[in-house]
Protein backbone atom coordinates (compact mmCIF):
# COMPACT_ATOMS: atom_id res chain seq x y z
CA UNK A 1 0.00 0.00 0.00
CA UNK A 2 1.30 3.50 -0.31
CA UNK A 3 1.66 5.53 2.31
CA UNK A 4 1.73 9.13 2.46
CA UNK A 5 3.75 12.20 4.65
CA UNK A 6 2.50 15.94 4.30
CA UNK A 7 5.01 18.55 4.98
CA UNK A 8 4.80 22.02 4.67
CA UNK A 9 3.24 23.82 7.28
CA UNK A 10 3.54 26.04 9.40
CA UNK A 11 2.80 29.77 11.36
CA UNK A 12 2.50 32.50 9.02
CA UNK A 13 0.73 35.95 9.04
CA UNK A 14 -2.93 36.19 6.55
CA UNK A 15 -2.40 36.68 3.44
CA UNK A 16 0.66 34.87 3.42
CA UNK A 17 1.24 31.42 1.75
CA UNK A 18 2.39 28.31 2.08
CA UNK A 19 3.06 24.72 -0.65
CA UNK A 20 2.18 22.14 1.46
CA UNK A 21 3.63 18.50 0.03
CA UNK A 22 2.04 14.94 -0.18
CA UNK A 23 4.84 12.61 -1.01
CA UNK A 24 4.43 9.40 -1.46
CA UNK A 25 6.31 6.01 -0.23
CA UNK A 26 5.75 2.23 -1.02
CA UNK A 27 4.39 2.55 -3.99
CA UNK A 28 4.35 5.05 -6.80
CA UNK A 29 1.37 7.57 -6.65
CA UNK A 30 0.54 7.44 -10.10
CA UNK A 31 -2.17 5.36 -10.37
CA UNK A 32 -3.57 7.20 -7.60
CA UNK A 33 -6.00 10.48 -7.31
CA UNK A 34 -5.23 12.48 -4.12
CA UNK A 35 -7.19 15.09 -2.63
CA UNK A 36 -6.22 17.44 0.49
CA UNK A 37 -8.87 17.54 3.40
CA UNK A 38 -8.40 20.11 6.48
CA UNK A 39 -9.86 19.23 10.24
CA UNK A 40 -9.95 22.39 12.48
CA UNK A 41 -10.11 21.87 16.48
CA UNK A 42 -13.76 21.23 17.15
CA UNK A 43 -14.93 20.39 13.62
CA UNK A 44 -15.18 17.90 11.10
CA UNK A 45 -12.60 17.12 8.86
CA UNK A 46 -13.83 18.73 5.16
CA UNK A 47 -12.60 18.42 1.75
CA UNK A 48 -10.26 20.71 0.64
CA UNK A 49 -9.00 20.10 -3.18
CA UNK A 50 -8.47 16.90 -5.51
CA UNK A 51 -6.34 15.79 -8.36
CA UNK A 52 -7.51 13.20 -10.82
CA UNK A 53 -4.84 10.43 -11.45
CA UNK A 54 -3.72 12.26 -14.69
CA UNK A 55 -3.69 15.36 -13.28
CA UNK A 56 -6.10 16.97 -15.78
CA UNK A 57 -8.91 17.32 -13.37
CA UNK A 58 -8.70 19.66 -9.74
CA UNK A 59 -11.44 20.21 -7.65
CA UNK A 60 -11.94 22.63 -4.82
CA UNK A 61 -14.23 23.46 -2.05
CA UNK A 62 -15.99 26.94 -2.56
CA UNK A 63 -14.08 28.35 0.61
CA UNK A 64 -10.85 27.98 -1.43
CA UNK A 65 -11.48 28.12 -4.98
CA UNK A 66 -9.52 30.73 -6.45
CA UNK A 67 -6.86 30.67 -3.88
CA UNK A 68 -5.44 26.99 -3.45
CA UNK A 69 -3.90 25.58 -6.00
CA UNK A 70 -3.40 21.50 -6.44
CA UNK A 71 -1.15 19.82 -8.75
CA UNK A 72 0.42 17.10 -8.98
CA UNK A 73 4.57 15.55 -10.26
CA UNK A 74 3.95 12.07 -10.53
CA UNK A 75 7.90 12.12 -11.18
CA UNK A 76 8.76 13.08 -8.02
CA UNK A 77 5.92 10.95 -6.16
CA UNK A 78 4.63 14.35 -4.97
CA UNK A 79 1.15 16.02 -4.94
CA UNK A 80 1.50 20.12 -3.89
CA UNK A 81 -0.98 22.38 -2.57
CA UNK A 82 -0.10 26.12 -3.00
CA UNK A 83 -1.75 28.02 -0.54
CA UNK A 84 -2.81 31.36 -1.00
CA UNK A 85 -3.85 34.55 0.32
CA UNK A 86 -4.33 32.34 4.21
CA UNK A 87 -7.09 33.26 6.65
CA UNK A 88 -7.38 32.37 9.92
CA UNK A 89 -10.07 30.79 9.16
CA UNK A 90 -7.60 27.94 7.14
CA UNK A 91 -5.75 26.91 10.07
CA UNK A 92 -5.80 23.43 10.99
CA UNK A 93 -4.23 20.04 10.22
CA UNK A 94 -4.07 19.51 6.78
CA UNK A 95 -4.20 15.50 5.05
CA UNK A 96 -3.84 14.28 1.84
CA UNK A 97 -5.30 11.15 1.06
CA UNK A 98 -4.80 8.57 -2.12
CA UNK A 99 -7.96 6.96 -4.11
CA UNK A 100 -7.53 4.09 -5.90
CA UNK A 101 -10.56 4.68 -8.22
CA UNK A 102 -9.65 7.94 -10.31
CA UNK A 103 -12.22 10.71 -8.47
CA UNK A 104 -14.64 12.91 -10.53
CA UNK A 105 -17.32 15.77 -9.38
CA UNK A 106 -19.43 13.36 -7.61
CA UNK A 107 -17.01 11.88 -5.51
CA UNK A 108 -14.08 14.16 -4.95
CA UNK A 109 -15.03 15.63 -1.85
CA UNK A 110 -16.41 12.25 -0.31
CA UNK A 111 -13.46 11.23 2.94
CA UNK A 112 -14.62 7.54 2.11
CA UNK A 113 -13.41 7.85 -1.42
CA UNK A 114 -9.76 7.79 -0.21
CA UNK A 115 -8.51 4.67 1.33
CA UNK A 116 -4.86 6.36 2.50
CA UNK A 117 -4.24 8.61 4.64
CA UNK A 118 -1.06 10.99 6.02
CA UNK A 119 -0.81 12.12 9.56
CA UNK A 120 -1.37 16.05 8.66
CA UNK A 121 0.70 18.97 8.72
CA UNK A 122 -0.68 21.85 10.55
CA UNK A 123 -1.36 25.33 8.67
CA UNK A 124 -1.85 28.12 11.69
CA UNK A 125 -2.62 31.83 10.17
CA UNK A 126 -2.68 34.70 12.63
CA UNK A 127 -4.58 37.30 11.90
Amino acid sequence: QVQLVESGGGLVQAGDSLRLSCAASGRTLSPYAVGWFRQAPGKEREFVAAVSRSGGRTYYADSVQGRFTISRDNGKNTVYLQVNSLRPEDTAVYYCAAAASDVYSGNAGHRGSYAYWGQGTQVTVSS
